[in-house]
């Protein structure tokens, strides 16, 4: 391509940072050479989520499966079987074929899960559109579109790529779009086109239509857009050049509503649209039992190692002492020493292998995966309201939910429920409340109405109107409903229309002033004539009047305000601000400040979210300069937000005060008891919140997050960093000394009663700037001695850089972050389990998440009862996993010692590959799927258990070594108890004959199927057909396999020819019979009785409660029994006395009621 001299009207842009799009690819043909970029120097519209290809499935999935360690060593010690050819001491297929097992099985679950993207990308891909190429409206699939074609969407359906709006069947460029699937917002959107483009909305004027787009290069924020349009109209005029925001783009995954269609052109397709950039697969999380299995895994193969190089080393010294047996014959090889004895090593190491369990990665797998779907079908976890049910975005993650040592929560629509609703003002100096739908003087009483409102009054309430960005929607009962267009409703309808705003709070705020007397009425917009504009039309006390929008200055969180200038109907220009009062209060000139603070303070400390508005009035020269300055502000493509950010600054500044309001967010349902168990259950709760200091406090002691008693501390507008660290080394003096200077006399007597000292701590965001520079450490400490932490005044990037300082700190604590907002993600992201409000704020915080479900009540159960069945399950697998392996491979080691170190095997080819398969596999893949060692409604009871598993604790060193030693128990029983027994060779067969070599490999190996199958019965605490099904089953499979594999002769990898007949003649033998018997009850009554030991002298919480409940039910059904008799006499008795007594008899009865009823629920 060659680029050439940019024509007249077009500035060169630097190549890289923007690009340029023609529309319908088309050239100016009046402007002379020019540049052009082809569409085909840009992606297609092809959506790619797929990992896999037909062609590189095989190779890539391999590879990445053999980058698991397991799997890794597995095919390493298939290639050394193969390389020692005959010097192998058992067939290479008892390790390749686990191997190609479980790879298999990895596959197929992974190239089904691949299938199904591959399936909804096609869906995606090869759905129709309508784009006009060679002037004609064509038909084609959404992946051929290219960037710079004109494409048609109608009402109803979605963007198939990012288009820069050009027109609409709206003669103004208006559309209404939503953006659920993008961000979860579910109101009505307005997005519009520039003015000069707005009236191509045909087919033949589009023919007629030349411009250039020259817009930024991809990228994932999906509220930044920057960008300009030229439009070329004749040869004698200049390209006239409008600029791009995000009010002129349409992302694909939104939707076109209430607009029979538009036309737009693709800026961005494929993986280059916003929607593409914002689906990356988030970073890895790994879970601490992950870790601790790793760490086993590596134990268990310094054990390998170390055994083979014993093994290998007791060889050669029984070989220098006693030399080869006779039998053996010479040794003709001669290969060199060197040699010889590392085939002797790797064929020990082949040996010895089994003692890593090749399959358990993908029970694990399949246990998480099975699993996760558990939370989803929990329907004490659907939110009936809004029909959302939970979700786990990730399987990796469900032990971990059993491990959280701290909580860290957003407040505003998390724990509260992001229904706004208004509820007092301050104006000019002066209180009001809403009472009964009337704004009513707080001092006086006296509501205002249209007949005697102040002018004060007029001024903040037309102000609530104007400053905003909410639109208006009719609210008529046909389905078909439009949304108002130019003249918007009439007064007569005024009562039938509905506000749509991106916030809850701006919606609260237009719908009262409504209710007091003033009312936005919609918005205009007229393109063409002197008089063309965008006009507001506000209802003031009945009379209808007509602003003219000159400017938004919209919302931006680091100057948290946003403005509207304004043209009054009188001339005048006048600039509306709203926003928080430590953003604006500071430049306001004039108005009651002092009052209004006081009053915003008093909003805040019960709960309510705080606005101050603010005017100023501008000459027209300021505003012509001001109008100026933003427009080559906004239509620089360099540096564009810092320019537009510097003209704001100087027009929001020198401000007359008006007012306040304060705006109510509700508390969830059962957010205090939540917060309650989960301190109970040992998690520290932290709250980290945007909000002002005193508004959030009120929000921690409402929900219990600060509890009446603590002690508050206070680390709040520190200016320096020498001042930051003085007041955290004083709070830590006076945590030590158990007083601080928040204390009261009755709270030192409600701790001194208690015995407990508790503390809380309220952090601000720019004290934490400080903290997080130098003062880590000392922050750290003093967080580690507060129960409950609230951070308030915070950006996104402080919630992370909290979790993450927390994640840091000495004691590793394992986190956990739950939002429902976009500014959550980043905090959410960071922790180690990320949870996922479904609230108002849209959906980013879901799709950041690893869980997510409607309402914050539901993450008691998430974690007590979800947390606690998954880690119990998981830390069980793994360490059953290692300790049948220790049972099964371990007598082969002792065999080495009673056969001269010669490498022979003591089980069969099948019995080495099938043991993990199919012999021991599915009894703990089930009780990792359906264990339930306590009742789910005990759980939730009584949070404290969570204290049971909390810190890995099922996978510390003492159960580590409860399994291995038990492992260890029960090879040497079964190994040696044989030994024994047979020793003096007492008559086995019924043909009077001993049971040779693999007669007692056999035994042996039948021995510990029996016995590591019922230790996993001895484990299961709650039983199903299909747990029956799995260990009674897995010990029929395996005699019925042996059966079967001992009465034929096989060939191939399954030649038996040494195993024919044996199991039969074993099974015939009373002898065997008797000794399976005696050796399975030697190596499980030590288990059953270590367990009723720790079970009463050293019980766990939860053993404690089941021991506690199984007494209270005793005594229940002894006071049945004891009332029962009491009543079978009173019967009795009254059969011989007068009918008098009678009474009696029901006294009786009124008293077992109460006995019982009291009983019951003391259980």
């Amino acid at each position: 391509m060659t680029k050439k001299k940019p024509s007249k009207g077009l500035e060169a842009v630097a190549p890289g940072e923007s690009r340029t799009v023609y529309v319908a690819n088309r050239q100016v043909p009046w402007a002379g050479t020019e540049v052009f970029i082809a569409p085909e120097e840009y992606p297609d519209n092809t959506i790619k989520s797929s990992k896999y290809t037909a062609w590189n499935f095989i190779p890539k999935n391999l590879f990445e499966q053999f980058r698991r360690i397991a799997n890794f060593y597995f095919l390493c010690v298939g290639i050394i079987q193969l390389s020692l050819g005959d010097d192998t001491p058992v067939s290479p297929v008892t390790s390749i074929m686990p191997l190609v097992f479980v790879v298999f099985v990895t596959a197929i679950k992974q190239g089904y899960e691949d299938w199904l993207r591959h399936k909804a990308d096609n869906e995606v891909n090869k759905s129709p559109v309508h784009v006009i190429r060679q002037d004609e409206l064509v038909e084609i699939m959404s992946q051929d579109i290219r960037v710079g074609d004109i494409v048609k969407v109608q009402s109803d359906e979605s963007f198939p790529c990012d288009l820069v709006m050009l027109s609409s069947d709206d003669p103004e460029g208006n559309c209404h779009i939503t953006t659920a699937s993008l961000d979860g917002e579910t109101n009505l959107k307005i997005h519009s086109s520039v003015a000069d483009t707005a009236h191509y909305n045909t087919i033949p004027e589009l023919k007629s239509l030349y411009a250039a787009v020259e817009c930024q290069e991809p990228e994932p924020d999906l509220y930044r857009f920057v960008g300009r349009i030229n439009i070329f109209k004749s040869p004698n005029e200049p390209a006239a050049v409008r600029t791009l925001g995000p009010e002129n783009i349409l992302l694909r995954g939104a939707r076109l509503k209430n607009t029979p269609y538009i036309y737009g052109v693709a800026v961005y397709t494929g993986q280059e649209t916003k929607m593409a950039l914002n689906s990356h697969v988030k970073l890895g999380k790994r879970s601490v039992i992950e870790k601790s299995m790793n760490t086993y895994l590596l134990f268990y193969l310094f054990v390998l190692l170390a055994e083979t190089s014993i093994c290998t080393a007791l060889k050669y010294w029984y070989l220098g002492r006693v030399g080869e047996p006779w039998y053996v014959g010479e040794d003709t090889s001669r290969r060199p020493a060197f040699l010889e004895g590392l085939v002797d090593f790797l064929a020990f190491l082949v040996l010895f292998n089994y003692v890593i369990p090749i399959s358990l990665y993908v029970t694990v797998e399949f246990q998480k995966f099975l699993g996760s779907i558990f939370i989803s079908w929990d329907i004490e976890m659907y939110d009936e309201k809004n029909n959302l049910k939970a979700q786990a975005n990730t399987s990796d993650l469900n032990e971990e939910l059993g491990q959280i040592d701290y909580v860290f929560t957003d407040k505003t629509g998390t724990l509260t429920e992001n229904e706004m609703r208004f509820r007092q003002c301050s104006i000019n100096g002066w209180q009001f409340e809403e009472y009964n739908s009337d704004l009513v003087h707080m001092t006086s009483r006296v509501p205002v109405s249209a007949a005697n409102m102040e002018p004060d009054v007029e001024d903040f309430l037309v102000a609530v109107a104007l400053c905003h960005t909410c639109h208006v929607h009719t609210n008529n009962s046909s389905a078909n409903s439009t949304p108002v267009k130019a003249n918007g409703p009439s007064m007569e309808t005024a009562a039938s229309f509905e506000y749509q705003a991106s916030s809850p709070d701006e919606k609260a705020l237009v719908e009262a002033a409504d209710r007091f007397g003033i009312t936005f009425l919609g918005q205009n917009r007229i393109t063409e004539g002197k008089s063309a504009g965008d006009f507001l039309r506000v209802s003031v006390r009945g009379e209808e009047r007509t602003y003219e929008l000159l400017h938004i200055l919209e919302f931006d969180p680091t100057r948290k305000r946003m403005s509207n200038i304004i043209k009054l109907p009188n001339g005048t220009i006048r600039v509306y601000t709203k926003g928080a009062e430590s953003a604006l209060l500071p430049l306001c000139l004039s108005g009651e400040r002092e009052k209004t603070l006081f009053h915003v303070n008093q909003f805040a400390e019960i709960g309510l979210r705080t606005l101050v508005y603010c005017t100023r009035d501008l000459t027209e020269d300021q505003y012509e300069d001001i109008s100026n300055k933003m427009r080559e502000a906004r239509n620089a493509l360099q540096d564009r937000e810092e320019k537009v950010n510097g003209v704001i600054n100087y027009i929001e500044k020198d401000f007359h005060l008006l007012g306040a309001t304060g705006v109510e967010d509700k508390l969830q349902d059962g957010v205090s008891d939540t917060i309650q168990a989960l301190r109970t259950a040992g998690v520290k709760v932290w709250v980290l919140t945007g909000d002002k200091q005193e508004t959030a406090v009120n929000i921690s002691h409402s929900c219990t997050h600060f509890q009446r008693g603590m002690n508050e501390l206070y680390l709040v507008q520190q200016t320096t960093m020498q001042q930051c660290a003085d007041t955290i080394a004083q709070h830590l003096k006076s945590i030590k000394q158990g007083r601080n200077q928040h204390s009261t006399a009755d709270n030192t007597r409600r701790i001194q009663e208690d015995n407990v000292v508790t503390h809380a701590l309220v952090v601000d965001g720019m004290s934490l700037a400080h903290i997080l520079t130098e003062h880590r450490d000392l922050f750290i400490e003093l967080c580690q001695q507060c129960t409950a932490v609230l951070c308030c005044r915070m950006s996104p990037l402080q919630k992370a850089e909290v979790v993450k300082l927390m994640k840091a700190s000495p004691e590793r604590p394992i986190t956990l972050a739950i939002g429902d907002g976009a500014n959550d993600c980043s905090m959410i992201q960071e922790a180690h389990v990320g949870v996922g409000i479904m609230g108002k704020e849209g959906r980013q915080a879901v799709r950041a998440s690893d869980f997510a479900f409607a309402r914050f009540q539901f993450l008691k159960k998430l974690m007590l009862v979800h947390g606690h069945y998954y880690y119990i399950r998981l830390a069980t697998l793994v360490q059953y996993f290692f300790y049948k392996n220790v049972a099964f491979i371990s007598p082969q080691l002792l065999f080495q010692f009673y056969n001269a170190y010669s490498q022979t095997t003591l089980y069969d080819t099948a019995f080495l590959t099938f043991y993990n398969i199919f012999f021991t596999s599915l009894p703990i893949l089930l009780y990792g799927l359906f264990e339930q060692n306590i009742k789910k409604a005990d759980l939730m009871k009584n949070p404290e258990l969570y204290k049971d598993i909390a810190s890995n604790r099922r996978l510390d060193i003492f159960h580590f070594l409860y399994w291995t030693i038990l492992g260890i128990w029960h090879a040497l029983v079964l190994y040696y108890g044989p030994m024994y027994l047979f020793w003096d060779a007492p008559s086995l067969m019924t043909n009077q004959t001993m049971f040779g070599n693999f007669g007692l490999g056999t035994f042996i190996f039948t021995a510990v199927v029996i016995v590591v199958n019922l230790k996993m019965a001895l484990e299961t605490n709650y039983w199903t057909w299909l747990n029956h099904f799995a260990i009674w089953g897995s010990i029929i499979v395996y005699f019925l396999f042996t059966l079967v594999y001992s009465a034929f002769i096989f060939g191939g990898f399954l030649a038996n020819h040494q195993m024919y007949w044996v199991f039969l003649q074993l099974l015939s033998s009373p002898t065997v019979w008797l000794a399976l018997l005696v050796l399975t009850a030697v190596c499980m009554v030590p288990d059953v009785f270590i367990k009723m030991v720790f079970k009463h002298i050293r019980p766990s919480r939860v053993q404690h409660k089941q021991m506690k409940m199984k007494n209270k039910l005793q005594q229940l059904k002894t006071s049945i029994s004891t009332v029962s008799e009491q009543m079978l006499l009173s019967v009795q008795s009254s059969r011989t006395t007068s009918r008098a007594t009678t009474p009696n008899i029901e006294g009786v009865r009124y008293v077992t009621r109460s006995e019982t009823a009291e009983l019951v629920t003391s259980i």
